[in-house]
Formats: structure tokens, C-alpha cells, sequence
């Protein structure tokens, strides 16, 4: 007996464990100060771009260009437009951006490793529903998790002149 879509998925993600890109989103970006991003894109794109321009660094996503400050951010960007977020957190302080980036890069590479692992046995279109599904599901728990505020919360006390 085969196995449904909904058990592989849960396969890949046993298998993943804390690399999961939803978890690692749950406990590297949300669990610090962040800042809420708007990407205007319809639905998940297979490869968006990475440009180098005049202007400077853009993701450009289907016929989408957005700017960003730098290639740490952009790369962060990349991530989510894969899987169609229309709404996640940035982190705040920039310096750790590329860092998390790169852990959630990783994380997505080895996810399509797993999933090309426990699909490999299946014909072809299923793989793709697998794939799909897999990057739905994915999307689904990072707008559960939410994007946060648009601007960070600075509750930090400062010394002030008395009067």
C-alpha cells in the first residue's frame, strides 16, 4: 500500500527534525526583536533572482522587483518568496541576518534532498504533488507563526535631562 501525501510530508519533517525551515523560523527569528515584511507576490516562485543592478541588490520574484539594502537581506528575502510568504519577520538588527540566512538556506536545500529521498519511488507527477504540498505546508506554519510587528517594540528606558 502506498503511503498518503499528508504521512510523507510528516516523513520529511521527522527526518528534517529542528532543521524544519518553520522551526528554525519559529526559534532564530521570531524569537527576537523583528520587523514585518510585505512581499506583493501572488504565489510560491520556483527560482527567484537575485539581481545585481545600478541601483543596487533586488529579488526580483516572476515579474516583482523589490529593493534591498544589502546581498544578506536579499538572500533572506529569496527564502520566503520560494515559498510564497506574502508576510514574515526580518530581524531588526542586521548584523544577524546573513547568519540566519545561511541556516535557512541549508535548511531548504536539505529539505529538497529529503523530499527528493522519500519521493523517488513514486512517479513523477506525484513527486511534484509532494513538492507542492510540501511548500504549502511549510507556508502555512510560517503565517501561523506570523510576521510580527511592522516596527520592533523599543522598551528600553533612557536617561533623560530633568527639568
Amino acid at each position: 500500500m502506498r503511503e498518503s501525501v499528508d504521512s510523507l510530508i510528516e516523513r520529511i519533517r521527522e527526518a528534517l527534525g529542528a532543521e524544519w525551515l518553520p522551526e528554525l523560523y519559529r526559534k532564530k527569528v521570531r524569537s527576537q526583536r523583528t520587523r514585518s515584511y510585505l512581499l506583493d507576490i501572488r504565489g510560491a516562485e520556483r527560482e527567484p533572482e537575485i539581481l545585481h543592478t545600478l541601483l543596487g541588490i533586488e529579488v526580483k520574484v516572476g515579474r516583482r522587483r523589490f529593493a534591498c539594502p544589502d546581498l544578506a537581506t536579499a538572500r533572506y528575502i529569496r527564502i520566503f518568496a520560494r515559498l510564497g510568504c506574502r508576510e514574515f519577520a526580518v530581524p531588526y538588527d542586521i548584523s544577524k541576518i546573513s547568519r540566519i540566512a545561511d541556516e535557512l538556506e541549508t535548511s531548504w536545500q536539505r529539505t529538497l534532498l529529503v523530499a527528493a529521498e522519500v519521493s523517488s519511488r513514486r512517479p513523477p507527477r506525484s513527486a511534484m504533488l509532494i513538492g507542492r504540498k510540501l511548500v504549502s505546508v511549510m507556508r502555512e506554519e510560517i503565517e501561523s507563526i506570523g510576521a510580527g510587528e511592522p516596527m520592533p517594540a523599543f522598551d528600553t528606558r533612557t536617561r533623560q535631562r530633568k527639568k
